[in-house]
């Protein structure tokens, strides 16, 4: 599936014919690499052009009197947009921002004379994204550690506080007599440091564990208002900045209700109250391919992809093959590189054998630095897979004290039962 297939949002406007000199009505379209116009009486596309050879975006007015959108191409070609809805301002931002993410992405573009990436450099910058989504993976893990640590010694703390109601429960069914009913009130030394000790370290995690930033387009409840702005993925939440960096607001994880995405570009976020309106915001940006997939590993009960947004699983799929393939490609170059070719036995008599020299697909920095890459990774895979068996027994462990709690917990509510 193409780039230009997604599209990322339609608004109803009107285009000027140049030739025929007169406004036409319409839709405009924006996808990931190009935008387009198609005119509502015949369904035909009348004008079309990739984001790339755009060299000007303006808010004009046209006849001094109706606002429009002018889009100016490094051809010197210029097209007015007019009527546009909700607004032009939200129109302009939105076309904008993915036109300067694409600028932004294709610095060599700019320079007019891109430089040819060699195999060595295509293999370095895959595999060093496949090292930062690793340790973006990795960060989120060790936040899940963290929790279930404090789950467990929440369960410890709730373990020891029912043996302090059995003691008092037993005091309560012993008679008068009962010479040793005095000792059944004292209470382990321990309890009180467990408690201080379990409320220093459910703390806020605070904002160091930065997953990843991102550049947006930001609206609240409507979306005739938009501003630019910036969403932040932490381990322990979402933050929304505005231009200045200022913080809008902050989405706890656990107060985030749900996430809803309209396509792989654009999504909502939404915390609900109960006797006030609720917080939700709408993001749209050229980056969010990259940030759903680590949406859906934080907040996978919350989020929800909606029928636009189907095709953002064939999409994940198809680049990730890609990459893989190309991987394995560039490392089946190499291995090439490494065979030794044989003349024909017909040259072999023909003449003396001659040395063929192959040109090295990788230069002796970029193998260290692949060697370097892989070191990590193999590093945090390791540390990955010991955090997991790690947090597969504490699951265990979780598990088994629940119901040994609960148990106890109905026991307990038997006897209270019986004494009343």
């Amino acid at each position: 599936m193409s780039g230009d297939v997604c599209v990322i949002h339609t608004w109803p406007c009107t285009y000027y014919a140049e030739l025929e000199k007169r406004w036409v009505p319409g839709r405009l379209s924006l996808t990931p690499q190009a935008l387009r116009f198609m005119a509502d009486s015949t369904g035909e596309i009348l004008v079309g052009f990739p984001l790339a050879s755009v060299a000007e975006i303006k808010k004009e007015a046209s006849h001094f009197i109706f606002s429009s959108l002018t889009i100016l191409e490094k051809g010197g070609a210029k097209h007015w947009f007019g009527s546009l809805r909700p607004s032009r301002n939200v129109v302009f931002s939105i076309i904008e921002h993915f036109w300067r993410e694409l600028l932004l992405s294709q610095p060599g573009a700019m320079a007019g004379a891109p430089a040819p990436r060699t195999r060595g450099e295509e293999l370095t910058a895959l595999m060093a994204g496949s090292q930062r989504r690793l340790e973006d993976t990795a960060r989120v893990l060790h936040h899940q550690g963290q929790q279930l640590d404090g789950v467990m010694r929440g369960l410890d703390k709730m373990e020891s506080d029912l043996e302090v109601a059995d003691r008092l429960l037993t005091e309560l069914e012993s008679p008068s007599w009962w010479p040793f009913s005095s000792k059944l009130w004292k209470t382990p030394p321990e309890t009180k440091p467990r408690e201080g000790a379990l409320a220093a370290s459910c703390e806020p995690f605070g904002k160091e564990g930065i997953v990843i930033k991102i550049p947006a387009i930001i609206s609240q409840r409507t979306e005739s208002h938009v501003k630019p702005g910036r969403l932040t993925v932490l381990v322990s939440g979402l933050e929304i900045h505005d231009s200045d960096s200022l913080l809008m607001h902050r989405f706890e994880r656990e107060d985030v209700d749900d996430i809803k995405v309209y396509s792989p570009y654009e999504i909502s976020i939404r915390q609900r109250f109960i006797g006030k309106p609720d917080v939700a915001y709408r993001v749209i940006s050229a980056k969010l391919p990259v940030v759903i997939p680590i949406l859906e590993m934080q907040f996978s009960k919350k989020i929800e992809l909606l029928e636009d947004a189907l095709m953002l699983r064939s999409m994940k799929a198809s680049p990730a093959a890609k990459k893989s393939t190309s991987v394995w490609h560039s490392a089946s170059g190499l291995m090439g590189c490494t065979v030794h070719r044989e003349p024909p036995s017909g040259d072999q008599e023909s003449g003396p054998p001659q040395l063929q020299v192959s040109q090295p697909l990788f230069s002796e920095g970029e193998a260290k630095e692949l060697a370097q890459i892989l070191q990590r990774m193999k590093g945090l895979a390791l540390d990955t897979e010991t955090e997991l068996e790690r947090q597969d027994q504490a699951l265990d462990g979780m598990a088994t004290a629940v119901d040994r709690a609960t148990l106890t917990i109905d026991k307990h509510n038997r006897r209270m039962r019986k004494l009343m």
